[in-house]
């Protein structure tokens, strides 16, 4: 059965989306890849949307409606590169841009827009999307969601294996090889979201290629202290964050208490360790054995940061997802394309021990063409 998967992040850079082919058990068959980048103006809007002194209903709505469209076109061009008619497509799965989340307030939600029904109704095909909703009803955080597919996917009979993404915000998957085990996974906090933020606030850039920005400058070891007592990284999971808390206003509070003020190249470099850090004190503190770890996302693509991660790391072997056969880049959309395939089947998509989540439920909304 082939299923189209569409995911776009924290960065929010622009939406991955891939045609891939599930059969009853692993490995899968990537058929498709495309990435359909955001334009200038609707990244400004999305800005705009994430801003908690924003709001304007009309415009989020609008946005909600323009995503729609952009989801669909990217789904449709991913379709034609693999040579399918639509069809031959049994769902896509559209995780949609989140653009607030909350699941520790009051009253606990998430926020995605990128209108499925019109996705669907562009397409012709049917569209699985708002996938949180239904894990945060159950008393979950509603992410991460991927854990359940690299269990599928990725699970070793022999070796307790890691699967970090490093998006805008990184989390980890623990893979037990021991099945009765349960597989842990949470949010270990800023990814690129920093990153990106900092050197598009100093240089006008999206985002550091390679990390050369940050290797220019040297870890300010008064401020990376400063990041790290935030009381989120020893929190216990089931936990999961966003852009909400670790931002740029988050960042500039750390520095204004350091002792003296750092260069923004320094800044960068210290923002590389504080990732690698992070993900690290999150696997020795919270993970059982871990015999491998294996990197996907964009931060995969940042040679400062891997060269960081297996310095924090460096008993264990690193490798990216390549290794187990999915491309870093498309390890999130192809989660996606998996999760539709489960709600197509009225299966499960959450697992508890990951989200916390009092059971097990079938996630997300089927949108009809």
């Amino acid at each position: 059965m082939n299923f189209i998967g569409l995911m776009s992040g924290t960065s929010m850079d622009g939406i991955d989306a891939v045609v891939v082919s599930i059969p009853a058990k692993p490995p899968l068959t990537l058929k498709a890849t495309h990435n359909e980048p955001y334009p200038p103006d609707i990244r400004r809007r999305l800005r705009a949307a994430m801003n908690h002194s924003a709001n304007d209903p009309d415009a989020v709505a609008q946005l909600d409606m323009a995503l729609g469209e952009l989801f669909a076109k990217a789904a449709s061009r991913a379709c034609d590169q693999a040579g399918l008619d639509y069809q031959q497509v049994s769902a896509i799965g559209s995780h949609g841009q989140t653009i607030r989340h909350g699941p520790n307030a009051p009253q606990p939600y998430s926020i995605q827009i990128g209108n499925p029904s019109l996705t669907a109704k562009r397409t012709g095909i049917a569209t699985a999307a708002d996938f949180r909703s239904a894990d945060i009803a159950a008393g979950g955080q509603g992410a991460p969601l991927a854990p359940a597919f690299h269990q599928w996917m990725s699970h070793s009979l022999d070796r307790n294996r890691v699967i970090v993404n490093i998006g805008g915000i990184a989390n980890v998957s623990y893979l037990p090889a021991d099945r009765n085990r349960d597989v842990v996974g949470f949010d270990t906090g800023p990814g690129n979201t920093l990153l990106d933020g900092w050197i598009t606030k100093h240089q006008q850039k999206t985002y550091d290629a390679d990390g050369r920005w940050a290797a220019t400058g040297k870890c300010a070891r008064d401020l990376l202290v400063h990041l790290l007592t935030d009381p989120y990284f020893k929190l216990k999971p089931p936990k999961s964050t966003g852009f909400e808390y670790f931002n740029l206003a988050w960042l500039e509070r750390h520095i204004a208490k350091t002792t003296s003020t750092p260069s923004a190249a320094d800044v960068q470099a210290t923002l590389v360790e504080l990732t690698a850090c992070s993900i690290a004190q999150a696997l020795d503190m919270f993970l059982p054995k871990v015999d491998e770890v294996y990197i996907c996302g964009g931060g995969s693509h940042n040679l400062a940061l891997m060269a960081q991660l297996r310095k924090q790391i460096p008993k264990l072997p690193i490798e990216t997802t390549t290794a187990l056969g999915l491309d870093p880049d498309w390890v999130e959309a192809t989660a996606f394309a998996w999760l539709a395939q489960q709600t197509l089947a009225g299966k499960p998509g959450n697992l508890p021990s990951v989200t916390g989540a009092q059971r097990a439920v079938v996630l997300g909304q089927i949108f009809k063409p």
